[in-house]
Formats: C-alpha cells, structure tokens, sequence
C-alpha cells in the first residue's frame, strides 16, 4: 500500500514537472517570437502598432496585411516572411532606424535590409498609391465642412502647400545649385501637397529641387488638370498662380498683400483671416506625416533622389507617396 501511495506521489510531481517544462516552454517560445519580429509580434497592443507603424490601431495594420500580403510575388526562397518584410518597412520608415540597427533586429545582412526596403516600398506604391484620391465634386460638397461652407460656401476644392525634405549635397554643381534652398538655406527636394477640406491628402506631386518656386511646381505637376471651373483653391502667399488657375475658371484664395499701403482694407482683412484660419489644416497635415515618419526629417541619400531605373520617378518619390497613402489610413488631423 506503501508503495503504490509513493509511486502515486511520484506521478504527481512527474505531471507537475511536465506542466511546469510545458509552461516553461510556451514562454520560452513567446520570448523568441517576439525577439525573431514574428507574425505574433505585436500581440494586441495597438500602442505597440501605432509606435512601429505610425497606424492608428491592429486593425488598421490587419487590413492593410491582409489587403498586401496576397498581392506579393512568391516567398519561398525569402529569408522574412511577408509580415517581417512590411514590419521592417515600417520601422525604417516611422523610425528611421540604420540599416545595420535593422540587421541585427532581424537576424540578416544590411543588404538583405536594403533590397528588403527598396522592395516593399517599391510594392506599397504600386498598390497603395490609389488611396490617394482627388474626390469628385459631388462627395467634397456633401462633406463640406461648416467652417469651409460659412467662408467659402461649398466651393473649395483644395488646400495646398509645399514642403521639403532634406538631402545631402550633390557632388554635381548644376544639381547643387538647382535643390540649393534659400527658405531652408540647405539642399533639399520639394513636394507640393493638395488636401481636402476634411483633410485627406489628395495630391501629392513628385520631388522638385528646393530652389524651384511654388508657382513652377504647380503649373508643371499636374496639379491644375485636377481642377475644374468654380473650383477654389487655398494658398500661401507664395503661390502666385492666379492667372493659371484662372484660365481653368477656377479661383485661388491668397492671405492679402499690403500693396505698397500702410495697411490692408477691411475687406481684405475679413478675407485673409479666413484664409488664414482654413490653409493652416496643409500644414498640420505636413506636420503630421513627418512626425509619423521620421524617415522624412531626416537627411536622404544622393541615391534615393536619382530616378529608379526605366522609370521617371525617384525612390525618394516612392516613399514620399506611400507614407501619405499611409497617413490616409489614419484618422485626420482637421
């Protein structure tokens, strides 16, 4: 009896043990998932989604997985799977991280880090690209917002801007002499940027020398075939294109010169101060993709700003496009 009460004891620990081992084990293996950047990495925290990805939440980042993930080309002889391939993406873009930082965070070479990249945001602007869409007539004025409509009434098409992004110093004079910025007094790419009275970005345009003028951008990226007649658009004081987008019967509305005088007319006041009031949603809009995606304030390589080969659009183009698409994604800013 003695002994089969021992030998019952002894199965008790045995099976304890093994739960123990089991426990132990399934640890274990959530650590190094979580060390390798596996598909289980993020678990259900969104602040874990939105501080690597800049996305509002997991089920923005799902969507959008599930949206990428059959569309990309065959995996087998990929070292990552598709989910670490679009996280590293990611991370190099919100976070700017160096490729080495990336290499060791995903057990591969920088190199495989930097075909990687180029890759998937080569791929996320083939198919993200369309989000960025300039709606018709019909959907601005059913969502118009009441500030625009008391201002405006229902007219205005767009807002636009342009900002810049830092680059490093050509080797080539003409090139340094044409992205010399005299505004940030550096060598720089410039965009010009459109967005809707509800704050979606809707145009964004390819990169310019940062000594190219805000008119040139505008009348040569295919921002006023967007257009048509009746259309308002909201500017800065540095878009002189009234005459442009005038010849499309459409109206552009400036913050007021004093022309020579003292002071403005009380007109012109009125109509600045609206002005004014409405254009700063571009620049909130700027400010929040860049501090979605650091990878934008920082300095850019000479090789990003060289176009892609057999193409006419630079890598730097690419990523500018897909982190608005992204940003799209997200809930405005307005």
């Amino acid at each position: 009896m003695a002994v089969t009460q021992t030998e019952c004891n002894l199965c008790v620990h045995r099976g304890a043990e093994v739960n123990r081992l089991l426990e132990e084990n399934r640890q274990l293996r959530r650590e190094l998932d979580e060390h390798r950047m596996s598909d289980s990495f993020f678990g259900d925290n969104d602040d874990k989604v939105k501080y690597y990805t800049g996305l509002p939440n997991m089920g923005t980042f799902m969507a959008l997985l599930s949206f990428l993930v059959p569309l990309m080309s065959d995996q087998k002889r990929k070292v990552l799977s598709p989910f670490q391939m679009l996280l590293l993406t990611f991370m190099r873009l919100r976070l700017d991280l160096p490729a080495q930082h990336l290499a060791h965070l995903f057990r591969v070479s920088p190199k495989t880090v930097y075909r990687t990249f180029q890759e998937i945001v080569s791929f996320m602007y083939a198919n993200l690209s369309c989000s960025i869409i300039w709606p018709d007539r019909d959907t601005l004025q059913k969502i118009m917002p009441h500030q625009f409509v008391e201002s405006f009434g229902r007219r205005v098409a767009v807002i636009i801007d342009c900002f810049e992004i830092f680059t490093e110093k050509p080797s080539n004079l003409k090139a340094r002499a044409q992205m010399f910025s005299s505004y940030k007094h550096n060598h720089t790419m410039k965009y010009l940027i459109g967005i809707t009275p509800k704050g979606s970005i809707c145009f964004i345009s390819k990169g310019w020398g940062g000594r190219t003028s805000d008119k040139h951008i505008t009348e040569n990226s295919g921002f006023l075939e967007k257009l048509l007649p009746g259309d308002i658009v909201l500017a800065d004081r540095g878009f002189d294109i009234k005459e442009s987008v005038g010849m499309l019967c459409a109206e552009v509305k400036l913050p007021a010169f004093t022309k020579g005088y003292c002071q403005l007319a009380a007109r012109d006041v009125e109509e600045t101060r609206k002005v004014a009031h409405l254009r700063i949603h571009v620049e909130r809009v700027i400010g929040n993709i860049c501090q979605k995606y650091n990878i934008l304030t920082g300095t850019i390589p000479i090789n990003m700003i060289l176009p892609c080969e057999g193409e006419d659009i630079t890598f730097l183009d690419k990523i500018v496009t897909v982190c608005c698409a992204l940003t799209n994604q997200c809930p405005t800013v307005v």
